[in-house]
């Protein structure tokens, strides 16, 4: 009988069961909640930011927005929600009430705090002390606390993250690892500072900053709270793309873990994110759309598919795509394709005939009722074919020599 392969991860000091951990969020606002995901399967959970007592936080009532294209009703997701309301005192009970519960998952405590070094370092020393495994420093929110110094308005100043991370390093008794965010000019640059400064592990990303959406009835930006909004924290699986740049950036940058964050919506969306570096993922939006029960396909997918690909242990696939990964002046300019219809299986839709003709080169010839044809004279291989093509393998390259 063949073996499973081995899908547990450490990820610093902490052994993962799976690579799947909840991210700060709204299925991690209290203990509660975290030990019915960790009942469910999730290996890991940071809670929602733990705040000092002093600093004021409000929850908008709306605060989320969604956006869809076609048949896909949400590709995108905003919020403009704040950290954690609940008092510090709440969240060290809960800590060690989970923690005696759930000895063995990976507990991870987030904290914000104005740009004050004794707040920081304080806030560490408590969260630490109540027994969490690591310390997450959240410097990435991009909505309300930077208003008031904090969240993204300190992820993008190096000289605030290295301040900062160091004094949360002198209070904490546990590795910490520094949340980024992706709105920035160079997110690796970033986390090099954070890296310098004595970070553990880096966690990326946090929402990218955005407005969702108009109501072009009310003209009222979404999500409206009484006829006014701001811009929000964007989420979900449009935003993947970012994520993956950003954690490949980070761990060609860098040479500590790194968590992945960011659209990750299915097993597969997990695989990609290892296959750039990620040593550990982190989920939100996913969960709040459809529930702490999706870990069960998670590890299913990615124990399946680690056993087709003949893969023993997940640790073998980490970082696996960074050396495909190179500066544009770098790639291969003679590398010279054309695509190729296979007949056989085209439906005479005509959708890549309309999008050579009026967004590519005209190469591609097609009559109604008959195959749409290649000019091979004409292609560029520029992809937009393939893309559009609903029949699966319907459009293939072929090797040309110059």
């Amino acid at each position: 009988m063949v073996s499973k392969p081995d899908i547990s991860v450490k990820f610093c000091n902490l052994e993962l069961e799976n690579p799947y951990m909840l991210s700060s969020a709204p299925p991690t606002c209290t203990g509660e909640m975290i030990m019915r995901a960790f009942e469910a399967g999730w290996a890991g959970a940071v809670t929602k930011t733990i705040k000092p007592d002093k600093t004021p936080v409000y929850d908008l009532k709306n605060r989320f927005g969604v956006m869809g294209f076609e048949t896909k009703q949400m590709i995108l997701f905003e919020n403009i929600e704040e950290v954690s309301k609940r008092p510090v005192g709440t969240w060290v009970k809960e800590i060690k009430e989970i923690k005696k519960k759930f000895p063995e998952k990976a507990l991870i405590g987030s904290i914000m705090a104005e740009c004050k070094e004794e707040d920081w370092e304080e806030l560490a020393r408590v969260v630490s002390e109540a027994g969490v495994d690591m310390i997450e420093l959240n410097f990435g929110c991009p909505h309300g606390m930077p208003e008031r110094g904090m969240g993204a308005f300190i992820g993008q100043r190096t000289e605030l993250i290295q301040k900062l991370t160091k004094a949360a390093k002198r209070g904490s008794s546990v590795p910490v690892m520094v949340k980024l965010t992706p709105n920035v000019t160079d997110i690796a640059y970033t986390a090099k500072a954070a890296e310098e400064a004595g970070a553990d592990a880096i966690s990326a990303i946090n929402t990218v900053l955005g407005l969702i959406g108009i109501n072009i009835d009310t003209f009222e930006p979404i999500p409206t709270v009484d006829g006014m909004s701001t811009f929000g924290g964007l989420s979900g699986p449009g935003v993947k793309p970012i994520g993956l740049r950003c954690v490949a950036q980070i761990a060609q940058a860098t040479n500590i873990p790194v968590s992945g964050i960011g659209g990750i919506t299915t097993w597969k969306d997990a695989v990609e994110y290892l296959l750039v570096g990620a040593g550990s993922v982190q989920v939100c939006t996913a969960v709040m759309w459809r529930g702490y029960r999706i870990i069960s396909d998670f590890v299913d997918g990615l124990t399946n598919y680690l056993a087709d690909k003949g893969f023993s242990s997940v640790n073998e696939i980490i970082g696996k795509s960074l050396p495909k990964l190179t500066a544009w002046s770098k790639l291969n300019k003679d590398y010279t394709v054309v695509a190729s219809i296979n007949k056989d299986l085209c439906i005479k839709c005509g959708l890549c005939y309309v999008a050579c003709r009026d967004g590519g080169y005209q190469a591609i010839k097609f009559e109604q009722g008959k195959a749409a044809e290649v000019d091979e004279e004409k292609c560029d291989a520029c992809s937009l074919c393939t893309h559009l093509c609903p029949v699966p393998g319907c459009i293939t390259w072929k090797k040309v020599t110059k």
